[in-house]
């Protein structure tokens, strides 16, 4: 028995040792790989910007040829258009995106997904930076602006079939959740729940196209404190916010309207709910109008 336990532990020790150095020898290609990936694109962007005529590239991967990012490093356009400096095959787009997306949707690190994706812990973040800077320059001209005439428009005409005219969105304030706030600033972001998060203020139409969003401000303010400082309604008093005319009840309006909750203030810019409706008229509305208000919540 005891020769068997014996023999049991030698096994066990021996997978150990084998683990450990095939572990070991897949960081230390990593490494190479990543030294020569970077020793390649560098010579590329010094040959590239040694052109006459052309000023020299500077940080390619961050200001690179705008929507053809994803194509240029996720997407390879043939097997061999993707081969590493020692003429190997690279990295797979899957392995790329599984690990984006790991990261991105469950915040997972770096060292969490190496093993998973078999890829280097400054691949990884060099991966999740190429990422969320092409879909930063492929939807920044589409999302999170002002809308344009035309936008507007189209908002107006949906939200008058809806039975809302001159509603040009639903705007309200939820608290983001911050997991890894550094101790020196947990005072102030925290919520009264306890929990450290800051206050993401959005404005969305119809079609949950956010045209606005205010995200610097500390857990412990409410709806009221992120709207006083909030530029949602700088056009306003500046003068220069679109004009929408509309008409309900041969009464013409000049002004729009955000349909929110109880909490905001009320002011003719907002359209809140009936706290306690009573007749059937007031329940129409007030189950219409919170019904509206799930664009905004979704």
């Amino acid at each position: 028995m005891e020769e068997v336990l014996e023999r049991q532990e030698q096994e066990t020790r021996e997978r150990m040792r084998r683990r450990a150095a095939s572990k070991r020898v897949q960081r230390e290609q990593d490494e190479q790989l990543g030294i020569a990936v970077a020793l390649l694109e560098e010579e590329n962007q010094s040959r590239r910007g040694s052109r006459e005529g052309r000023r020299p590239n500077v940080d390619r991967h961050r200001h690179s040829r705008g929507k053809n990012l994803p194509e240029d490093y996720f997407i390879p356009q043939s097997l061999y258009s993707d081969k590493n400096a020692t003429g190997n095959l690279g990295l797979l787009p899957e392995q790329k995106f599984t690990a984006v997306i790991q990261m991105l949707a469950y915040g997972s690190s770096a060292d969490q997904v190496d093993e998973i994706v078999r890829m280097g812990k400054s691949t990884i973040l060099e991966t999740l930076v190429r990422f969320c800077d092409a879909v930063k320059t492929l939807y920044t001209r589409d999302y999170l602006r002002r809308p344009t005439p035309r936008d507007l428009q189209r908002l107006l005409q949906k939200v008058e079939i809806r039975g809302f005219p001159g509603m040009i969105g639903s705007i309200d304030c939820m608290h983001w959740q911050w997991k890894n706030c550094p101790t020196a600033w947990q005072g102030d972001y925290r919520n009264r729940k306890g929990q450290k998060s800051i206050i993401l203020e959005v404005v969305a139409g119809f079609d949950t196209w956010v045209w606005h969003a205010f995200f610097i401000f500390a857990g412990s303010q409410n709806d009221l404190n992120v709207l006083g400082q909030s530029p949602v309604f700088n056009d306003v008093l500046r003068g220069e916010a679109p004009n929408v005319t509309y008409e309900i009840n041969n009464t013409v309006y000049q002004n729009g309207y955000y349909l929110a909750d109880g909490i905001y203030p009320r002011w003719t810019t907002f359209v809140k709910s009936i706290p306690h409706p009573r007749s059937h008229k007031q329940k129409l509305f007030a189950t219409y109008q919170e019904g509206y208000r799930k664009d905004v919540e979704r």
